[in-house]
């Protein structure tokens, strides 16, 4: 069975462009679910309504998803609440030079 650090380590390589920062560090999962047949649902946002880069990084998390080993279905499910804020990012990027 898969577990969260897996799904999160593989979106941990998944980045925005214009932030050169992982969605993950940016805060931008909301979700994580996994079934009991490794299917996996994420719900996520992006920094912005407005955020010329959605699709791209939709797409790369959809292809890092599915290349887990033993993965079933994959769901990304893109959300605009609660809006993202600064507030959300991890420590380590909020403070990186």
């Amino acid at each position: 069975m898969l577990k969260s650090r897996d799904i999160i380590e593989a979106l941990n390589g998944c980045t925005d462009p214009e932030l050169n920062a992982s969605i993950v560090d940016l805060g931008l999962i909301y979700g994580i679910k996994v079934s009991g047949a490794n299917d996996i649902k994420i719900t996520l946002t992006m920094t912005s309504p407005m955020c010329p880069v959605t699709s791209v990084i939709l797409a790369d998390a959809q292809l890092r998803l599915e290349a887990i080993k033993d993965v079933g279905k994959v769901e990304v499910d893109l959300v605009w609440e609660p809006m993202w804020s600064p507030e959300m990012m991890s420590d380590e990027l909020k403070y990186r030079e």
